[in-house]
């Protein structure tokens, strides 16, 4: 088994709503991390922060890079709030100990209206990476594009997380596609609380 002194991960996703806030509590309760989303735009009384607060027990919530009230895209949000967003603001935190770093939306997201994307801000951090991916019509092109993206960057890409049921013929696909393997495949939740979360973090635990 590996040592799980140190280490982090960033968690992206093929886009949004496909499971990146629960996957990162769980992969936070797992290695006992320290979670941070360094933008957040929106829902600011739930954001991810506090649901990983929530979903957790294990877990050191860092304080956001920036909190944006309206729920769109960074750069459109922080043009709205009247905050500039700067690369040099958003440089990984310094923490004891293992973390884990929750993106976005997906890779091509603009974060400000200098063309600043994710994308440019994991190849920045220079952590290993999970790519989160959910079966809907387009899924496949939508989990190519992201792993092409960060490979292209040099990105340290470890592997896929689907969630939701298996769907082999796509699943098949991406990884032979791609050459990224299936880190772990996550259940739907009937109800998504702390339990469901500890029983995730346990099974992902030995393949971390």
């Amino acid at each position: 088994m590996v040592s799980r002194s140190d280490q982090k991960y960033v968690i992206t996703g093929i886009g949004t709503d496909v499971g990146k806030t629960v996957v990162s509590a769980i992969m936070s309760e797992a290695l006992e991390a320290s979670y941070w989303k360094p933008i957040q735009a929106g829902d600011l009384d739930n954001s991810d922060s506090i649901k990983i607060a929530e979903y957790t027990d294990k877990v050191n919530i860092l304080p956001e890079g920036y909190r944006l009230t309206q729920p769109m895209s960074p750069h459109a949000a922080a043009e709205i709030d009247g905050v500039e967003i700067l690369r040099n603001d958003l440089k990984l935190p310094e923490v004891k100990g293992n973390l884990i770093v929750e993106g976005a939306g997906g890779l091509m997201v603009p974060v400000n209206n200098q063309g600043l994307t994710f994308a440019d801000l994991i190849e920045d951090w220079n952590l290993p990476t999970l790519i989160v991916s959910r079966h809907y019509l387009g899924s496949i092109n939508h989990s190519l594009l992201t792993a092409e993206v960060l490979k292209s960057r040099g990105v340290d890409v470890r592997g896929f997380v689907f969630v939701g049921d298996e769907n082999k013929a796509t699943e098949e696909i991406i990884e032979k596609s791609t050459g990224l393997r299936m880190i772990v495949r996550i259940p739907l939740a009937n109800h998504l609380d702390k339990n469901f979360i500890r029983e995730q973090a346990a099974l992902i635990k030995p393949l971390l």
